[in-house]
């Protein structure tokens, strides 16, 4: 009986599907080395794959082409593994894999980890400016665009210095963020293909090229067997915090949960022969419209809701790990 026992938990070993983690906002692949740690201490022999392409400055250009990007490279890992795979994406990367997902027909995610992402959606200023961008990233860049060969290169033209970068997100900022996000300038940064100004509704569905076109493909994102959500009051960086879990806020700033959309949209009218469609890319709970009700009614949508966690600390946290992720990851 101790031998049996011995193969079984020796064949357990290698039954763990493997995960690929997509990284946020600036700091690339290395943002994963302590939950990669955990998963190996827990899951041993688990097979963890953290692509390492669009960082530093690069984090920074539109939604869409590093979805293109992200989507060749987890393309080619997913065909060695043909039984399924884990994805796991941080921050901006939550929305990154959104995209992957969506525009993926034939993708073999069985479960899908939202780390603290702005999944419905940013809109205001992180009361933690410090983690909101890389203090390494500041010192490598500055030294790097300021010389003959820094304007010869593209990733310097979406430099902000960061003297600059508190007046990025002040309020006055949040104010007129529309004005600079919604034409075509905007849409070059990622930010801006994810900001979403409750002010200005009709603006943002008609000139965001990114966060409502996600709202259109519900087939190939209901291919995903389930679907993690993790995120917390004290993040400080993700705007409304409850965006992490598809909640939002209405014109009045208050917040509208996940499965409360419509009650956002009583007195909201469009003036717009495309109305109806630009109505039901907003509330995308109610109409299902990319399989978040479906998959929620069939019992694959688990919040897991974690106080007292900052932004740059959701994947380094073990109690979070073990609480919101481990169980899913088999």
């Amino acid at each position: 009986m101790s031998l049996l026992l011995l193969l079984l938990a020796a064949g357990a070993v290698h039954a763990y599907k493997p995960i690929i983690m997509v990284h946020g906002m600036w700091f690339g692949s290395t943002e994963f080395v302590k939950l990669s740690q955990f998963i190996s201490e827990v899951h041993p022999g688990t097979h963890v794959i953290a692509i390492d392409i669009q960082k530093d400055m690069a984090s920074l250009t539109s939604m869409w082409k590093q979805v293109k990007a992200f989507r060749k490279v987890i393309s080619k890992i997913m065909q060695s593994y043909p039984d399924g795979v884990h994805l796991l994406c941080y921050s901006q990367g939550g929305l990154i894999c959104r995209g992957v997902l969506s525009t993926m027909p034939d993708h073999n995610v069985h479960t899908f980890i939202a780390l603290s992402s702005p999944l419905a959606g940013q809109y205001g200023e992180p009361s933690d400016l410090t983690q909101a961008f890389s203090d390494s990233a500041n010192s490598r860049m500055h030294p790097m665009c300021h010389n003959k060969l820094g304007k010869y290169m593209s990733v310097c033209s979406y430099w902000i210095e960061p003297n600059q970068q508190k007046a990025i997100f002040s309020n006055s900022m949040k104010n007129t963020a529309h004005s600079f996000c919604y034409n075509n300038l905007g849409q070059r940064f990622s930010i801006c293909n994810y900001w979403k100004d409750p002010h200005h509704r009709a603006k943002y569905l008609r000139n965001n090229k990114f966060l409502p076109l996600l709202n259109e493909w519900k087939n190939n994102f209901l291919r995903i067997h389930k679907l993690v959500l993790i995120g917390g009051p004290d993040d400080a960086v993700i705007c409304p915090w409850e965006s992490s879990y598809f909640g939002f806020c209405d014109s009045n700033e208050n917040i509208i949960e996940m499965k409360d959309q419509k009650s956002a949209l009583h007195s909201f009218h469009f003036q717009s022969k495309n109305s109806l469609l630009l109505l039901s890319s907003w509330k995308f709970y109610k109409d299902d419209t990319f399989g978040l009700k479906t998959l929620d009614e069939r019992g694959d949508v688990l919040v897991c809701l974690q106080s007292g966690v900052k932004h740059i600390d959701w994947h380094s946290n073990f109690t979070v790990f073990m609480t919101c992720m481990e169980k899913c990851l088999i």
